[in-house]
């Protein structure tokens, strides 16, 4: 009998001991309160404040509720960034949600998560160079394929097509989803427009766009730009600013991307032409799902892989939804994005209700 009791708790052992090395083959803290850090790159971009934060960090406690985040913005410094990457496991991180202000160069922080047995996940930008646990992001080469399409799209209807020549405002070179949707997008246009001007944009900055549209206009001449290609909202706000600056009656097509609220409004009354949608809510949320089930030592399996180089990383690809002045109603308001409240301020009311936003 003795022996019989001896064997089987050497069996329960091995159990528990196989159990807690599940995915990472590391002892997390299995089925209770990991901590979690999230490190944002900045926030001239409404969308992280306002959406991806409060998004994974509400997943989070209702995953669970006594799960820890460390919340982190790095407001597009790279030093502070590592600064705060360090931080993170200073004080006790379990998982680490990481999306790089410049994901080329990270590897280095990543491989000293490794070295404490710390998984990491990446977050929006795939980091290159070296392995790690996830990846959570959209399709970033459709989004800029999409953005092409339309911008495409909206100068045939105007018949502009082969008028003039367009500006192309990519987003910052330090930022791989940037790379992604400039390659989408010349995989619309090119040979179907003429690219007068093409900027790869510091930090997404709209004040850098706004003097990049500003300079192309002066080079070719007001007339000779008949649309522009704004890989974001934010730059697209800096290219309307120069616009009408310069004196356009009718501002030319014009793309975005985040679903930013003054990008709908802008939309909306025909200054700019569409943005992409992003669904954050399924973005931040899967995020938390893997980050809560890392820390307590499980390791979902992903639907995909991403190679970045290094390794092929278990991936999570959303779609992203091309939105304009046809279906802001039945997408970002029927979402919840917005109310149609939140849309519909006094010089947009007008243009709401031309669109049946109500």
């Amino acid at each position: 009998m003795r022996r019989i009791l001896i064997v089987a708790a050497a069996v329960a052992a091995l159990a528990l001991a196989t159990g807690c090395s599940s995915g990472t083959g590391t002892n997390r803290k299995v089925g209770g309160t990991p901590t979690i850090a999230l490190l944002l790159p900045e926030s001239k971009t409404t969308r992280y404040e306002a959406f991806d934060r409060p998004l994974f960090e509400a997943k989070v406690a209702q995953l669970c509720a006594g799960c820890k985040v460390l919340y982190f913005n790095a407001d597009q410094d790279a030093a502070k960034q590592q600064n705060q990457f360090e931080a993170a496991l200073t004080q006790g991180a379990d998982v680490i949600v990481f999306d790089a202000v410049n994901a080329d160069a990270v590897a280095p922080q990543v491989h000293s998560a490794q070295q404490k047995k710390i998984p990491v996940i990446a977050y929006d930008r795939l980091i290159s160079g070296v392995g790690y646990d996830y990846y959570v992001s959209f399709d970033n080469v459709k989004v800029g394929r999409v953005q092409g399409e339309a911008l495409l799209a909206e100068l045939a209807r105007r018949g502009t097509l082969d008028k003039g020549q367009i500006l192309m405002l990519n987003g910052a070179p330090t930022d791989p989803s940037a790379g992604d949707y400039k390659k989408g997008a010349h995989q619309a246009l090119d040979g179907k427009v003429r690219i007068g001007r093409e900027f790869d944009t510091p930090d997404w900055s709209p004040d850098k766009a706004q003097q990049e549209t500003e300079q192309t206009i002066t080079a070719l001449g007001k007339d000779a730009v008949v649309g522009v290609y704004s890989a974001n909202d934010g730059m697209a706000s800096g290219a309307v600013a120069a616009l009408q600056r310069a004196g356009y009656s009718t501002l030319p097509p014009l793309t975005g991307q985040d679903g930013e609220l003054a990008a709908v409004q802008r939309i909306l009354t025909g200054q700019q032409t569409m943005t992409i949608y992003l669904n954050y809510r399924a973005q931040a949320e899967k995020a938390a799902e893997l980050a809560v089930a890392l820390g307590r030592g499980d390791k979902p399996a992903a639907p995909a892989t991403t190679n970045n180089g290094a390794a092929d990383i278990p991936s999570y690809l959303l779609d992203a939804i091309a939105v304009n002045k046809d279906n802001v109603a039945s997408t970002i308001v029927k979402d919840g994005l917005y109310k149609a409240a939140e849309i519909c301020t006094p010089d947009v009311a007008a243009a709401c209700a031309s669109a049946g936003v109500k």
